[in-house]
């Protein structure tokens, strides 16, 4: 069978941001040069995705999987994908369709925020953690799931970077914005505010982000205001793109969670990974009036 992989991007009137995607797709394909690819954009670039489609059966693939290449599963991932998806089908029923999930939260991209925060911080005074927020930053969109799942970012970063405080904010159709959050974390009373964006490439939502950073700095100079870089090219960003294609077409374990300490390396939970499972209460299996006193490990 003719396996293909296609890219679903959605696109950017942003020159640079398109080039950091076509960029990534050329470093996907040198992973895998065997393999037919191609690339397609919902909006503001070409090819579209049906196009894309077009180019992969034209080369013979009978079986696509389709990787979102976006981070979160909002209406995008969730809707006009599939939709392309579906219109693909109807052109061609001979050919199999498999989607990809969205990256979400993948450990490696954890690791790559740590990556991006230490660089920003490479080379500054030092500051201790517990005088630190960081205020991670989302595209924002109307799923609350979405939205949610940055929260669920920044409570990852909040214990795996030992910082005093974390919030979360978005740049675009959920609250609260760059500009609002900042303004509150400036009241809170760290010595230094670390805004990182949850993107994967450059765009016009990503230089307001960095334009509100630079402008509160100016406002308050007696805080250190700074940015991290976005994800952009990095083999753990391709890692994770690729963990997707492989689970679309051969399906992925999963214990209680995707995220569990114990099946998946975690930045600042490394020394979890792999232990044995050990109860807790075993002492006290049907012993409801048993007191003791000893502690547990808190992990």
């Amino acid at each position: 069978m003719s396996d293909a992989l296609l890219i679903a991007a959605h696109g950017s009137r942003d020159e640079a941001g398109v080039a950091e995607f076509w960029a990534l797709a050329e470093a996907w394909q040198g992973l895998r040069p065997d393999r037919l690819q191609a690339a397609g954009f919902l909006e503001f670039a070409r090819p579209t995705i049906g196009e894309a489609i077009d180019q992969l059966v034209a080369q013979g693939a009978k079986r696509i999987v389709v990787v979102p290449a976006m981070l979160m599963a909002a209406g995008h991932v969730k809707n006009d994908v599939p939709s392309e998806i579906q219109e693909g089908r109807a052109r061609y029923p001979w050919v199999s369709f498999h989607m990809a999930r969205a990256l979400d939260i993948h450990p490696a991209l954890l690791e790559l925020c740590q990556i991006r925060y230490r660089e920003a911080l490479a080379g500054r005074a030092e500051v201790p953690a517990a005088q630190t927020l960081l205020l991670l930053v989302g595209r924002g969109t109307s799923d609350p799931d979405a939205n949610a799942n940055i929260a669920r970012v920044s409570r990852f970063l909040w214990e795996s970077y030992g910082v005093g405080w974390a919030g979360v904010a978005f740049s675009g159709l959920a609250a609260p914005s760059v500009e609002e959050a900042l303004g509150v974390c400036r009241r809170m009373g760290f010595a230094r505010i670390v805004v990182q964006p949850y993107f994967l490439f450059d765009g016009i939502l990503l230089k307001r982000i960095y334009a509100a950073a630079r402008r509160h700095a100016e406002l308050d100079p007696a805080i250190e205001i700074l940015a991290t870089a976005h994800f952009r090219l990095h083999p753990l960003l391709l890692q994770a793109f690729e963990d997707r294609a492989f689970e679309a077409l051969h399906g992925t374990p999963l214990m209680n969670c995707d995220l569990c300490k114990y099946r998946v390396r975690l930045i600042g939970r490394e020394m979890d990974l792999g232990a044995p499972q050990v109860g807790h209460h075993h002492h006290v299996r049907a012993a409801i009036d048993d007191d003791h006193d000893h502690d547990h490990d808190p992990s």
